[in-house]
C-alpha cells in the first residue's frame, strides 16, 4: 500500500516522503496513529501543491539574499572603539557588535550566528568578514575599526 509519511519515522522514511508500507503495517500502525495518509490522488495533488510553495518560497529567500550579498560588497562598516598603545582595542569587536552595527547604520539585519568570525577582533585596522546569508550565498562585508 502506498503512504504519505505525515512525520519522520525512523527506519521507514521523512516526512512528505511517498513509500511503499505492507497493508498491515499501513492500517494497524501507521493510519491510527495519523503517521501516514493513503497516497490517493486527492493527497498526492495536496502533496505536490505543499512541495511546490515550499520550492518558491525557497526560490524567493535566496534571491533575497543575493540581493543582500550585492549590498554588503560595496559596505564598510566603520566602528569606532577605544584602543591603547599598538593599535590595540579595550575588550574586542564580537560578531554580535558588527550585528548591531550594521543595523544601527545601514539598517539591514543578520542574525549574529551567521556571521563568520574565526575569532573577535582586538587590534584597529580594516577586516574582511563573511557572512552565511542562505545555502550557498555568502556576502563579504569589509570592517574597519577606528580608535
Amino acid at each position: 500500500m502506498k503512504v504519505i509519511l505525515l512525520e519522520n519515522i525512523k527506519g521507514v522514511g521523512k516526512k512528505d516522503e511517498v513509500i511503499n508500507a505492507s497493508d498491515g503495517y499501513a492500517r494497524n500502525f501507521l493510519l491510527p496513529r495519523k503517521l501516514a495518509v493513503e497516497a490517493n490522488a486527492e493527497n498526492m495533488s495536496k502533496l505536490k501543491g505543499k512541495n511546490d510553495s515550499t520550492a518558491y518560497k525557497k526560490s524567493v529567500e535566496k534571491e533575497e539574499a543575493q540581493g543582500i550579498a550585492e549590498k554588503l560588497k560595496n559596505i564598510t562598516l566603520k566602528v569606532a572603539v577605544k584602543a591603547g598603545e599598538n593599535g590595540k582595542i579595550f575588550g574586542s569587536i564580537t560578531s554580535k557588535e558588527i550585528a548591531d552595527n550594521l543595523k544601527e547604520q545601514y539598517k539591514i539585519e543578520i542574525d549574529k550566528k551567521k556571521i563568520d568570525l574565526k575569532e573577535p577582533i582586538k587590534t584597529l585596522g580594516s577586516f574582511s568578514v563573511n557572512i552565511k546569508l542562505y545555502e550557498g550565498v555568502i556576502g563579504t562585508l569589509k570592517v574597519q575599526i577606528t580608535e
